[in-house]
């Protein structure tokens, strides 16, 4: 492919053949299977948090329990190669929506501290094992030409149900254990759905291994690098900026409503990125999209109108997810195989470093520097990662 030489991955080993029929099915149950999850876990996210809030705890327990979930999207990582070498990836996936459907039936029927960390391990575990295997699934069935496409769905699909999840808490409320049953209710119908797609489905991951996941990491690093920036901008904008605005005198719900601008717009933006990736070059979409989010991290500060910061933050949450987009399609272009759960994987654990850096590194450095330091660092970071794209093209 003419693409895969362009010199942004000389280490690259395998090149997806090309598949002249999409499956359908396997395309349909993946996209259905992700956006459900998000739903599930936009209202998760923050419910557990309030929940536990309401019922006294500590917010140092209230972030240990977020810890138990990072640490069962590691030990699903660690686990991939012997979970896939024993049972077929699209049983994975239905096992893993039945498995975060109990999860939150347990949430509803538990008040148990500890019950509720088990639980939340569990959740990371079986979310981890979605996205990863999906993501593979997804690339393994579209042909080359309609990949950016199926990506911008994909990313659409979750975006908007991450964005549609909190949404329903006003409904719901965070007491009596209501959100997190109906939330049960709807995976479990998902996981039906989603069995039933795969009686018609023609391709399924192939295995992969612990190893193969480094030697992604090795021979693709900055597909990797474009997840993990895309992690640290995604988180920096969701949890630090709108910290930045109340600390610029801008009220809370400025700061609130400023979350849902950067969330659905890039939902909606995202299959004309897809349609993009399929019509140009694929590296110079996602050095535009690093560059167009670097740009609107570096002018927030000029801005004063409240009207222009929004429509700089909605451009913001575009070009960062697309990122993220434009990673999945090349991954997909690029390797076929074993490898594609691995890549998968390496995503998975560069978007935790990424987001989880995202968080801390940008409040640290406000915290240092004053608010206005908090985008400028990270559009600084954003403008490093866009002259290495720069330096990767040109070699």
């Amino acid at each position: 492919m003419c693409r895969a030489a362009s010199g942004w991955e000389p280490f690259m080993q395998t090149s997806s053949p090309t598949v002249f029929a999409p499956d359908w099915p396997a395309i349909a149950a993946v996209i259905l299977g992700v956006t459900a999850f998000s739903v599930a876990q936009g209202l998760t996210y923050p419910l557990i948090s309030l929940t536990l809030e309401s019922r006294g705890y500590s917010p140092a327990l209230i972030g240990v329990n977020a810890l138990a979930f990072a640490g069962g999207l590691a030990a699903s990582t660690l686990l991939l190669g012997s979970l896939t070498a024993r049972w077929r990836a699209d049983r994975l996936i239905i096992a893993s929506l039945v498995g975060c459907s109990l999860c939150l039936a347990t949430f509803a029927a538990s008040t148990s501290f500890a019950v509720w960390l088990g639980a939340r391990f569990l959740l990371g575990f079986f979310a981890s094992l979605i996205f990863m295997l999906g993501e593979a699934w997804l690339s393994a069935a579209c042909p080359d030409r309609l990949r950016g496409r199926i990506s911008g769905a994909y990313g659409a699909g979750m975006c908007a149900g991450f964005a549609a999840g909190p949404l329903a808490i006003p409904l719901l409320g965070s007491e009596g254990g209501l959100g997190f049953a109906l939330t049960a209710v709807y995976l479990a119908i998902v996981a039906f759905a989603t069995g039933m797609l795969m009686f018609s489905t023609r391709t399924v991951p192939e295995p992969s291994s612990t190893g193969a996941v480094f030697r992604f990491f090795r021979a693709a690093p900055l597909l990797v690098g474009m997840v993990f920036v895309f992690g640290f901008a995604d988180i920096a904008a969701i949890s630090a900026m709108p910290v930045y605005f109340v600390k610029m005198g801008y009220s809370q719900a400025f700061a609130a409503v400023s979350v849902t601008v950067l969330a659905l717009p890039t939902a909606i933006a995202q299959p004309f990125i897809g349609l993009m990736l399929d019509k140009l070059p694929r590296e110079r979409v996602a050095l535009s999209a690093v560059t167009v989010a670097a740009a609107s991290y570096l002018i927030l500060p000029s801005m004063e109108s409240e009207i222009a910061i929004l429509a700089v933050f909605a451009l913001m949450g575009t070009a960062t997810f697309s990122l993220y987009t434009c990673a999945l399609t090349m991954l997909g272009e690029r390797y076929n195989g074993a490898m594609l759960v691995a890549g998968s994987a390496a995503f998975a654990l560069a978007y935790a470093a990424g987001s989880g850096a995202g968080s801390s590194v940008t409040g640290a450095i406000m915290e240092a520097g004053g608010p206005k330091a908090g985008p400028l660092s990270v559009g600084l970071g954003l403008a490093v990662f866009t002259a290495a794209l720069v330096l990767a093209r040109r070699r």
